[in-house]
């Protein structure tokens, strides 16, 4: 379906939206199962610091960290943030996985005859490139190590308690958390598609669709913070299929999945802790690798 460049833009400006408020209710859903909700406007901002905080650290590694500093300021117990978090991430993987695996199983052999060819000659040509991306990611997950203490311990902990203490899952819990976990994944992965439909001949929506998926979560794996580099060059190289929209199509991309995260998370955490603050609460994060209640620059809102 063709969409003109406004229709288009509007379209992904409502995902990006649906998406926040699919989160906010996801992990409000989760604090108040461990008995210490939090408040629209909280949750919205602790997403918002863990969205600008995964944008702009290799392998995503800070995002877990700042929205667990959020729940702290927010007034939520350490036990019961990281306890919270622990079953955001029991609940919303999953679906991610389910999500993913759903694509490959249905549109990989289209992704793979329309990308496949394109890729192949731009890994044999480029082969320098993509060895030294590879070392670089190993390297920079050894150091990010010390770094993921907070991201993935913490969270990992709190399913483990959940799991020692053979705590169930309430089932408005699981009606809340697993919808919401859908549209974040889905929302994220229409915002390619959409804006490819502006396009004169878009690659088939299959394509498009296991391309964006691929794209966006290998962001995990990649050293440069928000896939940096290896990402851009992907969907330039036809991981998505044949974008004629070029760099315009990408640093639209960009912004709707990256830069309004970053832009919003900033400016929120700006506003509530200071400049200064802030640069003290981010260099003690990068020298230890935690942040903890006692490190929290601002008082609990």
């Amino acid at each position: 379906m063709a969409l003109s460049p406004l229709a288009a833009h509007g379209t992904c400006v409502a995902l990006v939206l649906l998406d926040l408020a699919a989160r906010a209710v996801r992990i409000r859903a989760c604090t108040r199962a461990v008995g210490h909700a939090v408040t629209p406007r909280q949750a919205l901002q602790l997403n918002a610091w863990g969205d600008a905080a995964a944008g702009l650290t290799p392998m995503r590694v800070g995002g877990e960290a700042a929205r667990l500093a959020g729940l702290l300021r927010a007034g939520v117990p350490a036990a019961q943030a990281f306890l919270a978090v622990g079953i955001e991430v029991v609940l919303a993987y999953p679906v991610v996985f389910a999500f993913g695996g759903i694509l490959l199983w249905r549109y990989a052999p289209d992704w793979w005859s329309q990308a496949g060819p394109e890729l192949r000659g731009r890994l044999s040509s480029g082969w320098p490139w993509v060895a030294f991306v590879g070392l670089l990611s190993v390297a920079a997950g050894a150091v990010a190590w010390r770094w993921r203490r907070v991201p993935f311990r913490e969270p990992e902990r709190g399913a483990h308690r959940l799991r020692a203490g053979r705590a169930r899952l309430p089932w408005p819990l699981l009606l809340v958390c697993l919808p919401t976990s859908l549209i974040n994944v889905a929302a994220r992965t229409l915002v390619l598609p959409v804006l490819a439909a502006t396009l004169p001949a878009p690659p088939p929506l299959g394509v498009l669709l296991v391309g964006s998926f691929v794209l966006l979560y290998s962001q995990l794996l990649l050293p440069t913070p928000a896939g940096a580099g290896a990402v851009d060059l992907a969907l330039l190289g036809g991981a998505a299929g044949q974008l004629s929209g070029g760099v315009t199509l990408l640093l639209a991309w960009r912004f709707y999945t990256v830069g309004i995260g970053v832009l919003l998370g900033v400016a929120l955490a700006l506003r509530a802790f200071g400049l200064v603050p802030l640069r003290r609460a981010v260099a003690r994060f990068t020298r230890r690798g935690r942040i903890t209640p006692a490190e929290d620059p601002s008082p609990p809102a």
